[in-house]
């Protein structure tokens, strides 16, 4: 195993750190909602895109 630990040892470490990057990305999503305004963003940035193109034209 790598570090020399043991396989009990190892499957402890790694699921104590996928529970914890999976808690702490769950945190991130419920206080700081960072996906709330996508929809808007993917609105605008397309307007933009299309304004972009017409003007090449």
């Amino acid at each position: 195993m790598p570090a020399g630990l043991s396989y009990p040892r190892y499957i402890t470490y790694f699921t104590a750190s996928l529970l914890t990057a999976l808690a702490g990305a769950q945190t991130v999503h419920k206080f700081y909602r960072p996906l709330d305004d996508l929809n808007d963003l993917v609105e605008e940035e397309l307007a933009r895109r299309k304004y972009s193109n017409k003007r090449k034209v």
